[in-house]
């Protein structure tokens, strides 16, 4: 239940002829802009520099994703304009040089976002003090091992305690979205530091790259929760086969979406002792998201008369998406309900929502759409985590951040709660961590885009509180 962010993976083209009527030395430097995507707010930096051919080249930078050093492909320069192509994220930015240090434009990557350029000699690196540095008081080793076929490979880190005994051992699992194993959001490492917490402890640690991410294979655009779902099945199957693993003692940590495959895998397998949710989902998806969308928009500074609106037109639009035999009959469905729910509300209020005119609702449409052809979208939206975590027999943990926006807090931990009073697990705690976020910061604004300009990673009372239910339950 990540937001989604843009990523700068991009590919090295030498820049073709340019045309240019300004001198190119207008345009050289480093230029530092502020996206919004949604509720997010994410930095851009381009540095612009001649080729020695009389041209120019771009690279690219995110650093509240702390990615650097991107070569763009190339960068055109046309009377007053500029236009910087990045196809392999199908992105580009396009703008006119307003005078000396500033560049008004529009970024373009499914949809058109304005972005403000200015020069800077500076750009402000985010401090992240958690992310742990080596040489650390335990073992680590970079590992692949595949599935039981062998038709996937997995790129991961393990982490050992000292010494020659056997140890309880923990798969991490990540939240939504493309992941690596440090679970890399903004810049912040919530896995490496999780798992130097947890090692420090006494527990070996697993920490895996998505299948099609880092050194892991597979396709991931292609997966939906219930292929991951295996994916950390072979995670599991690899801890066992490691001499120092306690086998009697093997648990599961999932963040986010990773907190509803967590229960998935543990049902299904009889050698799992325990499991963490952190901000795991304990309501059908559906209800979660409308209730997400809900309180992003409210953290937005969005009037309580449009908040309103939200949820139930979200649940009315995803609804009638689903029942429809096809994208056309969606359309027509979908259509219908949003220009008969706007028929009747305020300009101010339709405004407010981006609903002003058809195209926009037009637009809104084309993607709620868009997103159903994905078949994680599919299989996530009709997911209901009640339906595993009443079937548990393990211990288990579930915390939830007070100022969670993603994964609310008063809506899913009482149905977490709810759910294992049906199950079969003797052992379960659940803790509202109070004035934390959706990565158990603790926040101000306790906005979406805060969380690239919070040092801290993950808050240490949420670390201590995980590490002494597993050293009280577990070792």
């Amino acid at each position: 239940m990540k937001p989604a962010f843009f990523s700068f993976i991009i590919l090295l083209l030498f820049a073709p002829l340019i045309t240019h009527t300004q001198p190119i030395t207008n345009y050289t430097g480093t230029w530092e802009g502020t996206l919004q995507a949604g509720a997010i707010n994410l930095r851009i930096v381009f540095h612009i520099k001649p080729d020695g051919k009389g041209g120019l080249i771009s690279t690219a930078d995110s650093p509240d994703q702390s990615a650097y050093g991107f070569k763009c492909d190339s960068t055109i320069i046309k009377e007053n304009g500029i236009t910087i192509l990045m196809s392999s994220l199908q992105a580009s930015f396009s703008g006119n040089l307003i005078n000396d240090s500033t560049i008004d434009g529009t970024f373009i990557q499914q949809a058109d976002l304005p972005l403000l350029l200015k020069k800077t000699a500076f750009v402000k690196e985010n401090k992240r003090p958690q992310t742990p540095i080596p040489p650390f008081p335990y073992k680590t080793e970079e590992v692949i091992y595949g599935n039981t076929d062998q038709s996937l490979r997995y790129g991961a880190t393990i982490s050992i305690p000292e010494g020659n005994a056997v140890y309880p051992a923990i798969v991490l699992i990540t939240g939504s979205g493309p992941q690596d194993r440090d679970e890399t959001i903004m810049g912040h490492k919530l896995f490496a530091v999780l798992a130097d917490h947890l090692t420090r402890k006494g527990f070996i640690v697993l920490r895996v790259d998505d299948r099609g991410i880092g050194k892991s294979t597979g396709i991931f655009s292609e997966a939906n929760s219930e292929d991951f779902s295996t994916d950390v099945s072979s995670s599991v199957d690899y801890l066992l086969s490691r001499p120092e693993t306690d086998k009697k003692k093997i648990g599961l940590i999932g963040h986010s979406e990773g907190g509803m495959i967590a229960p998935m895998v543990a049902v299904k397998r009889k050698d799992i002792d325990f499991i963490v949710l952190m901000a795991g989902p304990g309501v059908p998806i559906i209800d979660l998201m409308a209730a997400q969308n809900e309180a992003i928009a409210r953290s937005s500074a969005v009037s309580e008369a449009a908040v309103k609106e939200i949820k139930p037109l979200f649940k009315k639009v995803v609804t009638a998406i689903m029942e429809a035999p096809d994208s056309t009959a969606a359309i027509t469905r979908v259509t219908g309900i949003t220009e008969n729910w706007a028929a009747d509300k305020s300009k101010e209020l339709l405004t407010e929502l981006n609903f002003e005119t058809t195209q926009k609702r037009s637009d809104y449409i084309a993607e709620m759409i868009q997103q159903f052809q994905s078949p994680w979208f599919r299989y996530f939206i009709r997911f209901n985590p009640g339906d595993y975590l009443e079937q548990l027999n393990c211990k288990v943990l579930a915390l939830n951040g007070e100022k969670d926006i993603q994964v609310l807090s008063a809506q899913n931990l009482p149905g977490i709660e709810s759910a294992l009073k049906k199950s079969k697990s003797a052992l379960y705690n659940i803790a509202e961590m109070p004035g934390l976020n959706h990565l158990f910061q603790r926040c101000k604004k306790c906005t979406l885009d805060e969380y690239a300009g919070l040092e801290e990673t993950i808050s240490l009372t949420v670390l201590e509180t995980i590490s002494e239910w597993l050293l009280k339950n577990v070792k």
